[in-house]
């Protein structure tokens, strides 16, 4: 019945500082589809799944911490090769926990983005 996880959605406050680290420091392909719509946003594609990037003051979901927490809400993305992973982060100076083993079986990277977004980074 289900075919995959689609798009997930997240608020940032400012969409430049917000595209400069999607694009540009995680290396992520902003799409051309996104409509026009009436407010600031960007759309990016990783693999079969988009990541939407939303301006949207009155929202409710901003953690208001850049602190990296891996039990606090965030979303996984696999990657082919962490060691370049971790490499790229350092090369940016973006802050990481780094979880070469753990109970998983995988090796896990956290970063959070400008507006305290967490991701999971795997192999």
């Amino acid at each position: 019945m289900y075919e995959g996880i689609h798009h997930v959605s997240l608020l940032v406050k400012d969409i430049e500082k917000s595209k400069h680290f999607y694009g540009e420091i995680l290396g992520f392909q902003e799409s051309e589809d996104r409509p026009d719509f009436d407010f600031p946003g960007a759309w990016y594609q990783v693999g079969s799944t988009q990541i939407h990037l939303l301006v949207h003051n009155e929202g409710k979901t901003l953690r208001g911490t850049r602190t990296i927490d891996s039990r606090d809400g965030h979303f996984a993305i696999r990657v082919r090769n962490i060691e370049k992973f971790v490499e790229r982060m350092e090369e940016y100076k973006v802050e990481i926990l780094n979880k070469p083993t753990n109970q998983t079986g995988w090796h896990q990277v956290f970063v959070s983005d400008p507006d305290g977004n967490l991701i999971e980074f795997n192999h």
